[in-house]
């Protein structure tokens, strides 16, 4: 299935869906580094804009990792955007500048309340959200080594490191987190 099909049947999930982050329809974009996540989220949006969606937004998990703590950003997300827009306020929460190569908490995302909402990222679809999204996307490829030269080649070599033991810890954290059998939609990237 081509990535525009699969975001046109993700968007027909989601805006069907019930409303589950207060009134948002919050959709996840998962799967491990390398895979398309990305590409996605943004095909989704606009096949969301054009069904007919009137304000939505995507914001990537990218922001709040770092090499060192990929997936202990949660709680600093929840707190600051995702219980304030499910009461219908604008949420923040600091974000990193990558353009170094390396995280550096340097600026503030402001998130406005949306009809839908697309979270991206390794982890975005994690269990502890679970209750409040209305679709989630598991985006894949099945390997790894290619993943990874797809991450050095967008993130740079002088990061393969850091990717490699990227992969190592998502894959711990999918293991336990059960996360694509969680899935509306799994997708193989090309």
């Amino acid at each position: 299935m081509s990535i525009r099909t699969a975001a046109a049947a993700a968007a027909g999930l989601l805006l069907t869906g019930a409303a589950r982050l207060g009134e948002i329809r919050l959709g996840a974009v998962d799967g491990p580094s390398g895979s398309g996540k990305t590409t996605f989220a943004g095909a989704w949006a606009e096949a969301c804009q054009a069904a007919g969606a009137r304000n939505v937004a995507v914001l990537t998990t990218d922001l709040l990792a770092t090499w060192d703590d990929p997936f202990n950003w949660w709680d600093r997300l929840d707190a600051g955007v995702l219980h304030p827009l499910a009461a219908g306020r604008t949420g923040q929460v600091l974000a990193n500048d990558w353009s170094s190569g390396y995280p550096i908490p340097t600026r503030l995302v402001t998130v406005e309340p949306p009809s839908v909402l697309i979270l991206e990222g390794v982890s975005a679809g994690r269990w502890a959200l679970a209750d409040r999204i209305t679709t989630l996307v598991w985006v894949e490829i099945a390997d790894r080594a290619r993943r990874l030269e797809r991450a050095v080649a967008r993130d740079g070599e002088a990061n393969r490191r850091h990717l490699q033991r990227w992969q190592d810890d998502e894959d711990v954290h999918f293991a336990g987190d059960g996360t694509r059998l969680r899935a509306h939609l799994v997708v193989e990237s090309e």
